[in-house]
């Protein structure tokens, strides 16, 4: 749970938290979310990278 806090807590995600997105028109909406799908996007590869080294690695090692 910390370490989950510490990277949902960045100082960059914290600012996205308290936008004001009452301000914002429809179009820099449908923008902001364009954006945001990309960098889940580009976050879930690196995971899935993650844990497949992780998989990997785990596997050689318990082979006996």
């Amino acid at each position: 749970m910390e370490e989950e806090e510490k990277v949902a807590r960045s100082p960059i995600l914290t600012e996205l938290e308290r936008e004001d997105l009452e301000k914002l028109s429809r179009d820099e909406l449908a923008r902001r979310i364009e954006r945001l799908e990309r960098e889940i996007k580009r976050t879930q590869t690196i995971l899935n990278a993650k844990q497949n080294l992780s998989g990997s690695a785990e596997a050689l090692f318990r082979r006996k």
